[in-house]
């Protein structure tokens, strides 16, 4: 892993997660599968919270069922964790430190996309509500010909829409699921959030501890703006 890579470096786009990376909202979705399972009388096995962050929603709440030892609950189950975490969500949602300032930096000198695997609605009800939205060029979700994280399908068809190969486009993400996705499309990876050890960290270029980081905002504020580059 060397800072070089990214910190010398101006990507011909910027594709970013949004949950627990432009969004505080892992809390939320950790909050929903507990209450999902609370809601059918089960608790979480140890150890549940780690392997559920960044799944897709229809994969964690098959998870879920499969470690309850209930898989015939598999569609109640989801259907629980969705309409928890989207009143979550609305009652209080939360913009990561320093992800709005990186995002209007960016947004000077490369197009911007969002790759997620929360539904649609949900994203752009999170960027609107967080005043994001606007710097967004595209939003890339699952649907029927694009597979979830932790496939490239997202990043790679974001890329795509930008007008950029991956090997130039940039992906910010907080998960291992995420990583590895944007790393299976060639992508240079920035990690944020805590320290989350190997073998996340074999598969990214620099991590931070947040997007408020001194090195990350003098990057984006020194790089040429997209009008005096051209």
């Amino acid at each position: 892993m060397t800072s070089e890579r990214v910190l010398s470096w101006t990507p011909s786009a910027i594709v970013f997660d949004c949950d627990g990376t432009l969004m505080d909202t892992e809390r939320h979705w950790q909050d929903a599968r507990e209450h999902a399972l609370g809601e059918f009388g089960l608790t979480p096995a140890p150890g549940f919270a780690d392997r559920a962050k960044g799944l897709h929603y229809t994969q964690c709440g098959r998870l879920m069922a499969e470690e309850a030892g209930r898989p015939g609950l598999v569609r109640e189950m989801t259907g629980s964790l969705l309409r928890i975490f989207r009143d979550l969500v609305a009652e209080n949602p939360v913009t990561m430190p320093g992800a709005r300032e990186l995002v209007a930096s960016a947004a000077t000198f490369a197009p911007l996309a969002v790759a997620s695997n929360c539904p649609r609605e949900v994203v752009e009800s999170c960027l609107d509500t967080a005043g994001l939205r606007d710097y967004f060029d595209h939003i890339v979700v699952p649907d029927a010909g694009i597979r979830p994280k932790p496939q490239p399908d997202v990043y790679l068809a974001a890329a795509r829409h930008c007008g950029t190969d991956p090997a130039d486009t940039l992906a910010v993400e907080d998960s291992l699921c995420g990583v590895e996705a944007a790393s299976r499309a060639g992508m240079r990876v920035l990690g944020v959030g805590p320290w989350p050890g190997e073998p996340t960290t074999t598969m990214v270029d620099l991590w931070v501890t947040s997007l408020a980081e001194p090195d990350l905002s003098r990057w984006a504020d020194t790089r040429i703006p997209r009008q005096a580059a051209r």
